[in-house]
């Protein structure tokens, strides 16, 4: 025999209740077994969990587009940097630029290589820190370095910096649309419980196959299990 199960999804759950709704028998008095309080409160669960998942549609639709651009922004905002300290250690090592000047840039006077850049972390550290070391060090009247210069960097780290935080606002919108379907499937699966167990228990005289065919008119969803004949 089938077996009833829940819907799993917000697709199922809009399916299942949608099939409901759209069928025109339980809106005729003939046919009034569902309590009008049970249908009255399925239409507006219904309308708010659609409105829900095609929010939550759009909002990660714009967090992935806004994404497929993030990697291009990254690697050109570290790659300017990286060229950059590079240029800064090797200046240091001809003897042009003092070590202890280093520390302006948030590195140790001994240092001999590249932070850790390579990640958005990294990068979101270490970016701001550069640009405002060769700023402090030019204004003591130093000469600046350029190829690149500290403003090529310090524009690629801007436009990396202000996608990645649109990146965190579109992931916090898409969060936040996500928590409203949570919230909702709890009241909606225990909505659609009880009109089936009404539903069932309504068609619960019928032969097998046709008390499920009934029941299926009306959202019922069964399963059957691995080489189930099929009622």
């Amino acid at each position: 025999m089938p077996y009833r199960r829940l819907p799993k999804t917000d697709a199922a759950r809009l399916k299942a209740l949608k099939t409901l709704l759209d069928n025109n028998d339980i809106y005729t008095v003939r046919n009034k077994f569902i309590d009008w309080k049970l249908i009255n409160s399925a239409q507006p669960l219904h309308d708010r969990l659609l409105t829900a998942t095609e929010q939550y549609r759009i909002s990660m639709s714009a967090q992935v587009r806004n994404a497929k651009k993030m990697d291009g922004l990254q690697y050109r905002a570290g790659m300017y940097l990286s060229h950059f300290i590079q240029v800064l250690l090797m200046s240091v090592e001809r003897g042009e630029i003092k070590r202890k000047q280093l520390t302006l840039y948030g590195l140790s006077e001994d240092a001999t290589s590249l932070p850790n850049i390579k990640s958005a972390d990294g990068l979101l550290l270490w970016g701001p820190k550069i640009v405002a070391g060769e700023k402090a060090r030019v204004k003591q009247g130093g000469k600046p370095i350029y190829n690149p210069s500290i403003g090529m960097v310090a524009t690629h780290f801007d436009i990396y910096n202000e996608a990645y935080t649109a990146q965190r606002k579109l992931q916090e919108r898409t969060g936040k649309d996500n928590q409203v379907m949570v919230k909702l499937r709890p009241t909606i699966d225990d909505l659609i419980l009880e009109l089936w167990n009404v539903i069932e228990t309504h068609f619960a005289d019928l032969p097998p196959k046709e008390r499920y065919d009934q029941c299926r008119k009306f959202g019922v969803i069964y399963y059957y299990r691995r080489n189930e004949q099929k009622l």
